[in-house]
């Protein structure tokens, strides 16, 4: 088995591979590669899209790689398990109004919005820790419940045109969504690799996960 992490220069992508190839080595999930090429894109079981920074640059990125995103939209549409994290998963909106209009994957119906927490004292980004609010009942989530901590940092989120879509939620002064997912994609605004103990289990269950 293989997993693949998508490199475009885009992704904080150390620490996603050391993450990855630790519960990839725990419940003998085979090997984990960070790579450019579609090919081996295309060899993989599972696919992970890594991002940070604006929705525009990580577009612009993403699609000056010769071929990487269209090797990763085929395994999305051969069903293969894909896992967007951050702006990975913004991407996979209809658009994105970070500075602009940016044109996403189209994949998960909606928009990325700027956040607008009703306390006006809380800060943008929204930079730190978070307990989970709500959590779906989803095979992701297995072992992970409502009041589990992850780490974020981000200013925008992903609105799911269709409320299925929504997995998990944080609150800060809003409803922010945390997980988005649909049929063999799924998404986290929070960043697993560096969430500890439920960001490693989130891991892990995305490793293991079959849809």
């Amino acid at each position: 088995m293989i997993t693949a992490i998508a490199d475009y220069n885009s992704g904080n992508l150390h620490s996603v591979l050391k993450s990855f190839q630790r519960m990839a080595d725990e419940v003998g999930a085979g090997e984990v590669i960070v790579t450019a090429d579609p090919d081996e894109i295309r060899r993989a079981d599972h696919v992970v899209l890594p991002g940070v920074g604006a929705f525009g640059d990580c577009r612009r990125e993403l699609g000056a790689v010769d071929g990487l995103f269209g090797a990763i939209e085929e395994q999305v549409k051969a069903g293969k398990p894909f896992l967007g994290i951050c702006v990975g998963m913004q991407m996979m909106a209809t658009v994105g109004l970070e500075h602009g209009r940016h044109a996403g994957f189209g994949w998960i119906p909606g928009e990325v919005v700027h956040l607008q927490p009703s306390d006006k004292t809380l800060k943008i980004p929204h930079m730190g820790w978070n307990d989970l609010s709500e959590v779906a009942d989803h095979p992701v989530f297995a072992g992970i419940s409502a009041g589990d901590h992850v780490y974020f940092v981000h200013s925008y989120h992903l609105i799911p045109e269709n409320p299925s879509d929504l997995l998990a939620t944080v609150d800060y002064g809003e409803k922010i969504t945390a997980v988005v997912g649909h049929e063999n994609i799924i998404g986290t605004q929070f960043h697993p690799e560096k969430s500890q103990k439920t960001g490693l289990r989130f891991i892990r269950n995305f490793l293991e996960w079959r849809p």
